[in-house]
């Protein structure tokens, strides 16, 4: 039986996370680069992607980058290819790149519906299929989907109005769903993560004007703090989830549970 250390080490493992130059993505390249993996950074701004790069190189973390629009077909399958030539193969995706649009749904421009829908899950989509077709391949690979309790839960009229993201955002968990079934008796586990407010460029503004809301639905009284979101990643991305597959875990202080 293996020991605890041995479920969770991902010594010669190779890890692409999309969207990892900063923020949350940042955070759970970290994390499976402490538990060993070698990492290949994908983002769309090289002012964030290149300091990543070299503080995690200073770190000692063995590490490589691309820049990539995740919606281009060509450039997921390019950010695949660079990670199987620079380290040999794929173990693990994780596929955290999104953006989001706040509008009324009656008001939302349908080019902003579809910027969010082609990053938010068509991209997702892309990277799972590029990876996916190397992860079936050899045989073995984990994919966790970064997706939100936006996907899980709706919300009042004095919500946000974010239509187009949560609409990705569910796609995305069935899409896990999907793919988790497809692929688990190929060993290939698909997995995702649906996390509440955290702190992040993307939701900095909502929480200036809802944190004491979104804190008082929340049965833990608070946001997500720094650091706990890489153990769950880092948990379905290593062997100690070795039986699960095709699910989605709520990080989200309970609030979907009221």
């Amino acid at each position: 039986m293996p020991t605890i250390k041995e479920l969770f080490d991902l010594t010669g493992k190779v890890a692409l996370v999309t969207g990892g130059s900063r923020g949350l993505g940042k955070e759970m390249a970290e994390g499976l680069a402490e538990a060993g993996a070698s990492l290949m950074l994908v983002a769309r701004r090289e002012q964030w992607l290149t300091p990543t790069i070299e503080e995690f190189r200073s770190r000692g973390f063995r590490c490589e980058s691309a820049l990539c629009d995740v919606a281009n077909p060509d450039d997921a399958q390019k950010a695949v290819s660079l990670t199987v030539e620079a380290f040999g193969k794929i173990d693990i995706l994780i596929n955290n790149a999104g953006v989001t649009w706040g509008t009324p749904a009656e008001e939302m421009p349908l080019d902003k519906w579809k910027m969010v829908i082609d990053i938010d899950l068509t991209g997702a989509f892309l990277f799972c299929q590029a990876a996916g077709r190397e992860m079936l391949r050899q045989g073995s690979g984990t994919i966790v989907n970064i997706a939100s309790i936006a996907g899980l839960v709706g919300t009042m009229e004095t919500g946000q109005h974010i239509s187009g993201y949560v609409a990705a955002k569910g796609g995305l968990i069935a899409l896990t769903r999907e793919l988790g079934a497809k692929w688990a008796s190929r060993g290939v586990r698909v997995n995702a993560v649906a996390p509440a407010f955290f702190l992040s460029r993307m939701t900095e503004k909502a929480l200036e004007k809802t944190l004491s809301d979104v804190e008082a639905a929340t049965p833990m009284g608070r946001i997500g703090q720094p650091g706990e979101l890489k153990g769950v990643v880092l948990f379905l991305a290593s062997p100690a989830s070795s039986y699960i597959t095709g699910q989605t875990i709520a990080v989200d202080g309970g609030l979907t549970i009221v």
